[in-house]
């Protein structure tokens, strides 16, 4: 029995917002808990939390529409189930001002730059509706890879998630309930920084969307297989969670187990607008090809 209550510990309406929760006040709270810790779990549980930051709430500057229901439901799942969550894995997407994606990047004729949501295609760069101010070749390289791959078209981001920033960190919430259960549960939390390379995006948690050298995170691709469940949340749903979970399963692909592991709590993800229809599609397309199972936080048990 838990003797610290969840609204102790995560104030739902400051999700988004300032966290007045100390740190040294959450720890005293922790460490009057006595749990069993996570190294002597028979069932190994991997949560994973994808770009739960800042910018990405409802009032951040990437923000995605229902964010904050997502931080509450994930934070109540987390509460409901620290004596079973194993390790927490989480990403930050970490930017500069000067990123391909970002607007300074590129000018028209008349030096202007792109507004957020412009989609820049090969056609464009070579026709000189869009230059990059620099690294002109490079850029165009990368788009055209992007389109011999299939990938996303390249899209211009607002500025997001810029390293140091309070945007770039972890909602102040979530933070309080994932730094919770690493002292309660003795398990060290395992922060991956990702999209830190000017000429690629980097969506999914693994690897860049195109890159010239091999970018793949092979250690935490193969630290899964010490997992009996890997449940996974975050922001948008659209693009770095459902990336994420992509490149995982194509990597480990149909033959093989893993992928049937992964539990997706679709209550605690949201979509990029316009990106709905496209995104269920992509998800159920998973669910058949590789047995993910997609699921509701306050109907799943651990």
């Amino acid at each position: 029995m838990m003797k610290t209550k969840f609204e102790e510990i995560v104030d739902v309406s400051r999700i988004g917002s300032e966290n007045t929760k100390g740190f040294n006040e959450l720890m005293v709270l922790a460490n009057a808990e006595k749990i069993t810790p996570s190294r002597e779990d028979v069932e190994k549980v991997l949560l994973m939390g994808i770009d739960f930051q800042n910018d990405f709430m409802e009032n951040g500057e990437l923000g995605v529409p229902n964010s904050h229901k997502d931080v509450e439901r994930v934070t109540k799942f987390l509460y409901q189930n620290l004596d079973k969550v194993t390790t927490i894995a989480l990403s930050l997407d970490t930017h500069e001002l000067h990123q391909l994606f970002h607007p300074s990047w590129w000018v028209d004729g008349e030096g202007n730059h792109p507004v957020p949501f412009t989609v820049i295609t090969r056609e464009d760069v070579e026709q000189g509706k869009w230059m990059a101010v620099e690294q002109q070749q490079e850029s165009l390289a990368y788009i055209i890879q992007l389109e011999r791959l299939g990938k996303k078209q390249l899209v211009i981001w607002p500025y997001h998630c810029i390293e140091g920033t309070y945007g770039a960190a972890l909602e102040g919430q979530f933070s309080n309930m994932v730094h919770y259960h690493s002292v309660i549960r003795q398990s060290n939390i395992q922060k991956i920084v990702k999209g830190q390379d000017p000429l690629s995006e980097m969506y999914g948690i693994i690897k860049p969307e195109y890159a010239k050298t091999d970018g793949t995170n092979y250690a935490f691709l193969h630290s899964l297989l010490a997992y009996d469940k890997i449940v996974i949340a975050g922001e948008a749903k659209s693009h770095c969670v459902l990336e994420s979970v992509r490149q995982i399963v194509e990597y480990y692909g149909d033959k093989h187990e893993l992928p049937s592991k992964i539990y997706l709590l679709d209550d605690c993800m949201s979509p990029i607008p316009g990106f709905e229809e496209a995104t269920e599609h992509a998800c159920k397309e998973l669910q058949r090809i590789y047995g993910i199972h997609i699921v509701k936080s306050t109907e799943f048990m651990l």
